[in-house]
C-alpha cells in the first residue's frame, strides 16, 4: 500500500498539479492538507480513479483523503477536545483495516500571540487523542502537515529558526511526547542520518538552493511500523510551475491480508 500526504496550497488553484502527480505517482491513499475551500472537486477527482471525503473551510485550512478504487470509511471529521474549534484540521477514515488520521497542525506563528498558544492547545488535543489510538492497539497512521521541525537536522541553517513557532522547543517537545507514546516517524526511521526536507519557500530561490524543511511527517503505531518498506519525498512536483510549497511524501507499507479482522 502507497500512502502520500501533500499539501496543496489550495486545491481549486493548484488541481492540475495535482491530478499531474495523481496519475505519475498512483498512490493508493493520499492525504491533502490546506484546501482552502469548502468546495472539493469531486468530480474531477473520481475521473482520476479516487474516491474522496473532505472537511473544507472557506480560504484556510481544510483537509481531505482519497483512496484509489474505493470509499474512504470516515470515522471522525475534528479533533476531539474542543467543540467550539471551528479550523477544519483533521479528518480521519478508515481504508482496508487500517486507521489513517490526515491533519493540519496550526502554524503558530506570531511567538509569542493567540496564533502559538492555539497551536500547543490543538498539539495537546492531539496527544491525548493520539494516546486513545495508542490503547485501541489498531492499525493506524497520523499523517500530515505538523508544522513542526523535530530536530536540527531538519531544517536549513536552524539558527535562523529559534524564535519561529515551527521550532520552538515547546514544539519539538509535544512532538517528541507523541513519539514517546510509541508512534514512529517513518522517514526518521528509515533515514535517521539524512537531511531530508518536505517545504521550501518561494523566495530566494529556497528549492533550488535545497534551503528546505521537514515539517510533513507519518507517524505510525507500533501495529503498523514492522509494515514499513520505503518512506521517500517526492520533489519533481515541487519544480512544476505554480506548484505548492510542498512537496508529497510518500510510504510503503506491506498490509497483511487479514488487517481489517
Amino acid at each position: 500500500m502507497k500512502i502520500a500526504t501533500y499539501n496543496v496550497n489550495g486545491i481549486n488553484g493548484r488541481l492540475n498539479i495535482l491530478l499531474r502527480w495523481l496519475k505519475e505517482d498512483k498512490p493508493d491513499i493520499v492525504c491533502l492538507q490546506e484546501l482552502k475551500s469548502t468546495t472539493f472537486p469531486q468530480k474531477e477527482i473520481a475521473r482520476a480513479g479516487y474516491r474522496a471525503a473532505w472537511h473544507g473551510q472557506k480560504s484556510w485550512n481544510g483537509v481531505a483523503i482519497l483512496v484509489r478504487d474505493q470509499e474512504p470509511l470516515v470515522t471522525r471529521r475534528g479533533l476531539p477536545g474542543d467543540p467550539d474549534d471551528s479550523q477544519s484540521r483533521y479528518i480521519e477514515a478508515a481504508v482496508d483495516g487500517v486507521i489513517v488520521g490526515c491533519l493540519y497542525l496550526p502554524n503558530g506563528n506570531p511567538v509569542p500571540g493567540p496564533k502559538f498558544d492555539y497551536k500547543l492547545k490543538w498539539f495537546d488535543r492531539l496527544r491525548d487523542y493520539a494516546a486513545e489510538l495508542m490503547d485501541l492497539d489498531i492499525p493506524a497512521l497520523l499523517v500530515g502537515d505538523f508544522n513542526v521541525m523535530p530536530t536540527e537536522l531538519d531544517v536549513y541553517k536552524p539558527e535562523r529558526w529559534v524564535d519561529d513557532a515551527l521550532f520552538r522547543p515547546e514544539v519539538r517537545r509535544a512532538y517528541a511526547d507523541l513519539l514517546q507514546q510509541g508512534w514512529t516517524d517513518a522517514i526518521r526511521h528509515l533515514h535517521p542520518d539524512e537531511r531530508i526536507y518536505t517545504f521550501w519557500k518561494y523566495w530566494r530561490n529556497s528549492f533550488e538552493h535545497d534551503a528546505g524543511l521537514r515539517i510533513d511527517h507519518f507517524l505510525l503505531s507500533p501495529t503498523v511500523a514492522p509494515w514499513l518498506r520505503s518512506a521517500s519525498v517526492r520533489r519533481k512536483p515541487r519544480g512544476w510551475p505554480h506548484t505548492s510549497d510542498h512537496a508529497p511524501v510518500v510510504i510503503e507499507i506491506d498490509v497483511p491480508g487479514d488487517a481489517s479482522q
